[in-house]
């Protein structure tokens, strides 16, 4: 008997024009100790039926068909009551989005306590004791002394591992996993994954795993299953799918796959479409609105438009009335970097080395400890607030790295886009502000439709998107991406760095590009600097960096990125020369 069966499940979403069918006659099942695998692009239905098994479906969301059984025990139908008995004790989530499965008010300790003790006959001392080895096997460092402090204290990544840590409180039988490694480095996200292994090989543990990394597909998960537009359109074993797939989908998806081996000028598409499609296409730059103003700039400019000089940022750990008695925290450590005009240069390093406090550093959202950050030959670090910075802020935005906590959810995305535009006056009036957002729209994959919509309507994957859009609205010289494809599917991430590319090229822009996927760092970097402990360890040519790595901490993330041997290379079987004379698969 499999530990999960779903039979017929048809999930919709009655709206006031339309019902929207999210998942349509989808059959699944997982046996104990499986890692299955669920892929497709964003908003195919994959977390649509994690929810469902759950019982988490958002009103006015509704299982309008089929069965799930969970250990023999059929769920879909369980009252509230019932189904909180099953959620937790029986089956437990990984979900996507770190920031809102904590609570802000709470401290770690309280969380993970409380979850433990609901589940398990523990004291208090004992269910911290169990709480701190959990943070331990997630790979929080220090956890005795961490478990005290509050989720706005740790990083993305640093939050996703206390989530995993607190889905695993309740010893569960059956995990799901929603993009458990999205926001993690790959030093983390191997630890992440062998843990996930290790649960379903001690425990007998049964795991969903949905993800659009097809890395991570390939080498944790036993089976898997292609999901597009709500339907299962391909599924069997990991190696069978990935490496000989039959359906056309999974064949352009596969070949979507940002290479890890070799460098191509654009990223491949995913070229299959069923039905109604829109088509992303090149940008006109001589004669679209992203390309004004660009020959108003003058042409004497410093080799470097944003230079880092002794950066140091100290966060306070430990608050005392006498001085020599506070404990700070060196997040960005002495950090001394030029960033030349016209280039992409990418931050890689661990969650929690300082590459996002280096990105809010410059963008004006954190005040250094000390140091120097140069934009165009000016020092903007102790810049105040309002007039002296607005010319800057202008020139410099921030795609940030969560999608989900960056936009304001009563604000239609028309509004969103548009309060860049209208704080800087680019706009002569509403109809050619209204213009430009719907024009945005179109150009990041969304459709002048979207204006009307509000964020919770959209995908995780989709909500980038709009924050992309939204970054681009004040035409800025200096674009700031904090992990802008982590929340996106290969086909999707294809679209939006092709994008960015054409942006940097055609606008010459500067690009500060943070990421934890190196192979998408390879494709998309001109240079790359690997950060550890809040220090710089090593600045190279990006090709260089992959080909002679020097630093031991470089060489093992190099070492530990995720290998796609037995991936399609149908159409991907290029050498070195023809990539760098067509640029394109």
């Amino acid at each position: 008997m499999s530990l999960l069966e779903i039979k017929g499940l048809t999930v919709e979403f009655p709206t006031r024009r339309e019902t929207f069918t999210a998942v349509m006659d989808v059959d699944l099942d997982v046996q104990r100790g499986e890692i299955h695998g669920l892929v497709g692009e964003s908003g195919a239905g994959k977390s649509t039926i994690g929810n469902a098994v759950m019982g988490l479906l958002e009103p006015p969301g509704r299982i309008a068909a089929g069965t799930i059984e969970i250990d023999g025990r059929r769920v879909e139908a369980l009252p509230p009551e019932e189904m909180r008995k099953v959620r937790g004790k029986k089956v437990s989530m990984i979900f996507q989005d770190p920031l809102s499965s904590l609570n802000p008010l709470y401290s770690i300790e309280q969380q993970l306590v409380e979850t433990i003790r609901e589940h398990n006959a523990l004291s208090e001392r004992e269910a911290k004791k169990f709480a701190i080895d959990l943070l331990d096997q997630v790979g929080i460092p220090k956890p005795a002394e961490r478990i005290s402090q509050y989720p706005h204290q740790f990083s993305g990544g640093m939050r996703q591992r206390v989530v995993i840590a607190l889905a695993l409180c309740s010893n569960p039988d059956l995990v799901i996993a929603d993009e458990p490694t999205t926001a993690l480095d790959v030093s983390i996200q191997a630890q992440i994954l062998n843990l996930i292994r290790r649960l379903c090989t001690d425990r007998n543990v049964g795991v969903i795993l949905v993800t659009h990394d097809m890395g991570v597909i390939a080498e944790t998960t036993d089976r898997v299953a292609v999901m597009y537009r709500g339907r299962i359109v391909e599924r069997g074993p990991t190696r069978k799918v990935l490496g000989n797939p039959d359906h056309e989908y999974t064949k352009s998806l596969v070949a979507a796959v940002p290479r890890p081996d070799i460098k191509l000028l654009r990223f491949p598409m995913v070229s299959y479409i069923e039905g109604p499609g829109r088509d992303f296409e090149a940008i006109d730059l001589s004669s679209h609105w992203l390309g004004q103003g660009r020959r108003d700039r003058t042409r004497d400019r410093h080799e470097n438009l944003v230079e880092l000089k002794g950066l140091r940022m100290e966060f306070l750990m430990r608050r005392s009335l006498l001085p020599r008695n506070r404990i700070y925290f060196p997040a960005v450590d002495n950090v001394s970097l030029p960033i030349r005009e016209g280039e992409i240069f990418g931050l890689v390093g661990e969650s929690g080395s300082g590459k996002s406090t280096i990105a809010r550093l410059i963008a004006g959202l954190y005040t250094p400890t000390a140091g120097e950050i140069l934009f165009d030959g000016t020092n903007i670090a102790r810049l105040g607030p309002g007039r002296q910075r607005r010319p800057f802020q202008r020139q410099m935005q921030m795609i940030f790295q969560d999608p989900y906590s960056s936009l304001n959810p009563r604000m239609r995305v028309a509004d969103i886009v548009a309060e860049p535009i209208r704080h800087h006056e680019l706009a002569s009036s509403g109809a050619e502000r209204q213009r430009i957002v719907e024009d945005l729209l179109e150009h990041v994959g969304l459709g002048r439709e979207a204006a009307r919509k509000y964020p919770h309507e959209f995908s995780g994957g989709q909500r980038q998107r709009i924050s992309i859009a939204r970054a681009l609205a004040t035409r800025p010289r200096f674009l700031i991406c904090d992990e802008p494809t982590s929340a996106l599917d290969v086909s999707i991430q294809a679209q939006i760095l092709n994008l960015l590319k054409d942006l940097q090229e055609e606008l010459k822009l500067t690009l500060l590009f943070i990421s934890h996927d190196l192979p998408v760092m390879r494709q998309m970097c001109h240079r790359i600097g690997v950060m550890q402990n809040g220090q710089l360890c090593e600045v190279k040519e990006t090709e260089d960096l992959f080909e002679n790595p020097e630093h031991p901490h470089t060489r093992d993330l190099i070492r530990l990125m995720p290998r796609l041997d037995y991936l399609s290379t149908e159409g991907l079987a290029i050498d070195r020369a023809e990539a760098a004379r067509t640029g394109r698969v």
